[in-house]
């Protein structure tokens, strides 16, 4: 706010002269409005927690190391291929030209119909127990901290022995919403064990020969 002093020297019953004023600026409403830009800031700052998105990727292993990797089960392992346009397939297995035949590939997408519900499908078990352990704690039947639940979790996936091992395979032509969007499915049917991993020259030659 600006205030004006206005100085009147002129005579009585004579010609007023123009008027000389003088301005002085009343910081007082910047203070307060400096304050609340900091408390906001500062509040906002407190409440947004960063966003990451947690992957999982191969340990790099030393070539002289001869420890062997740890076997996979055929039957849990589910590799999923992504490629150009959106294009998802998969197949159950190990592709392994020396022991033919090869899996057939199947042709999947992002829909609750596609890839979510194979998912579903071999993660049925798990996925119910965590649910009905979520809904326990929604609907109050159970008390616990949040901590305590996350911790819960991750002990049942780390338990589970029937689930889906997923294996998350791209191609050059794939599209970083892909791999995304795959992760995300990933979250929603609490898949305990996946990782991205290098698609190879053989999963190539299938995709290569696949249906369009």
């Amino acid at each position: 706010m600006a205030e004006i002093i206005v100085e009147d020297k002129g005579k009585k019953g004579g010609k007023r002269r123009p008027k000389k004023q003088s301005t002085r600026i009343d910081m007082t409403p910047m203070v307060d409005l400096m304050c609340l830009l900091i408390t906001f800031f500062m509040l906002t700052t407190a409440f947004s927690k960063p966003k990451v998105m947690v992957i999982t990727m191969p340990e790099k292993t030393d070539q002289n190391d001869k420890k062997e990797a740890p076997k996979i089960a055929a039957f849990r392992t589910l590799n999923v291929l992504l490629t150009e346009k959106d294009g998802l397939y998969y197949y159950i297995g190990l592709a392994d030209p020396k022991k033919p035949p090869l899996p057939s590939l199947v042709k999947s997408n992002f829909s609750k119909d596609g890839i979510r519900k194979v998912l579903l499908d071999m993660n049925r078990d798990l996925f119910t127990k965590i649910a009905e352990y979520r809904d326990k704690r929604v609907t109050g039947k159970l008390v616990v901290a949040d901590s305590i639940a996350d911790q819960t979790i991750k002990d049942m996936k780390k338990d589970d022995k029937k689930g889906p091992i997923v294996l998350i395979k791209a191609d050059k032509k794939t599209k970083y919403k892909d791999i995304v969007q795959i992760i995300d499915e990933m979250a929603i049917c609490n898949i305990a064990s996946y990782a991205v991993v290098d698609i190879n020259d053989v999963e190539l030659n299938m995709l290569a020969n696949a249906p369009k």
